[in-house]
């Protein structure tokens, strides 16, 4: 799997005459998943565009706040060899991230890895606006036998709109893909296209809207796809 970023994804976001300049890179894999004996994993790195990219890593470790919202944290747990990255034109290189401390036993651990260019000054007579991306991995060090534990129900939040409230309380990640309400006779009511991440132990709610009308109240089953494919349902009854 490889995620890209396009060279001109923030350029609308200045409304100026000045040209603009934003690199193109490509970083495998997006998710990196390791176990508590992997010492270290490949990531490469691909410069897409036409030009020289520089770029500095850093790792974070990652927790969730109460409200579902990350709370990233600099650690020296792992590290990325070589930290700083000069790529010529469509160039490639292979970096490798390695953990320096043992994980705790039976607790999976979650970091981020965020990769971000570094604007230098370019050669040329006019100047350019400089835009740098970044981009953010997931990292899991998942121990034999973790294993997610999701659980939800709903509540109306307003006529036309339910509230799913998710719960993980396993000990390890799980990532809701998308989320849609039924009656209970199978039609759709609702349907949201966006989840995200729920860490161990982490609450997140997210609000469904009916894009035609009020949700009528009654049985309800909430269908959540998760990012393995796999798919939950959870009963529950709305008020009007």
């Amino acid at each position: 799997m490889k995620s890209y970023l396009p060279a001109a994804m923030l350029a609308a976001a200045f409304a100026c005459t000045l040209p603009v300049h934003a690199a193109q890179f490509t970083i495998t894999p997006v998710r990196i998943f390791m176990t508590p004996k992997d010492r270290a994993v490949a990531v490469t790195v691909t410069n897409e565009s036409d030009e020289e990219v520089v770029m500095q890593a850093d790792l974070y470790s990652w927790k969730q706040k109460a409200d579902g919202s990350d709370d990233l944290v600099l650690t020296e747990d792992l590290i990325l060899t070589p930290p700083i990255l000069k790529l010529p034109p469509k160039g490639r290189q292979v970096v490798r991230l390695a953990r320096l401390t043992p994980p705790p036993a039976g607790v999976q651990q979650t970091y981020r890895l965020i990769v971000r260019e570094l604007p230098e000054a370019r050669a040329g007579g006019q100047i350019q606006l400089q835009v740098a991306l970044a981009f953010s991995l997931p990292v899991f060090i998942s121990p034999p036998g973790v294993k997610r534990d999701l659980q939800c129900g709903v509540e109306r939040a307003a006529p036309d709109q339910v509230r799913a409230l998710c719960s993980n309380t396993g000990s390890a990640y799980t990532q809701i893909r998308t989320l849609e309400v039924f009656d209970d006779k199978g039609a759709r009511l609702a349907a949201r296209d966006s989840g995200g991440y729920l860490l161990p132990t982490v609450k997140r709610s997210f609000d469904i809207k009916r894009a035609d009308g009020k949700i009528p109240a009654g049985k309800v089953k909430l269908q959540v796809a998760l990012d393995d494919g796999t798919l939950q349902s959870f009963d529950g009854n709305l008020p009007e």
